[in-house]
């Protein structure tokens, strides 16, 4: 797993955690069952103090995306698949919503959008 922390960010060293492993998590690149670093371990790998990689772990299992399991360490969740996906849906949404501004301030119809849309989509699908 790798994770990379950055100093320069506004976001607190356990949210860049937290926003890592979510990210592996529901892009299936961790999967359900898998083990994670011990707490001291990341902490040690990370250079970071063991309070803040379990308050990252800690969030992560409120969100109900690890399990903890005293003297076994934490593993990826079962989580249901409908909560997965409506993760991964306002993750999309937020890009969009990103999407939409940009082309807004481009001066993008909606239909003009929908063409670029679409001539990526077509340009995946060769």
């Amino acid at each position: 797993m790798n994770i990379i922390l950055s100093n320069a960010s506004d976001e607190p060293i356990y949210g860049q955690i937290v926003r890592q492993i979510r990210n592996l998590i529901l892009n299936s690149e961790l999967s359900a069952g898998q083990s994670l670093p011990s707490i001291r371990q990341l902490a040690k790998e990370l250079g970071i103090s063991v309070i803040t990689t379990k308050r990252a772990y800690e969030e992560l299992e409120k969100e109900g995306l690890i399990d903890s399991v005293v003297g076994k360490g934490s593993f990826v969740s079962g989580a249901n698949p409908q909560f997965i996906r409506e993760q991964r849906l306002k993750q999309l949404e937020s890009k969009l919503t990103d999407i939409v501004e940009e082309s807004r301030s481009l001066q993008l119809t909606l239909e003009e959008l929908f063409d670029h849309i679409r001539l990526i989509d077509q340009g995946m699908e060769e």
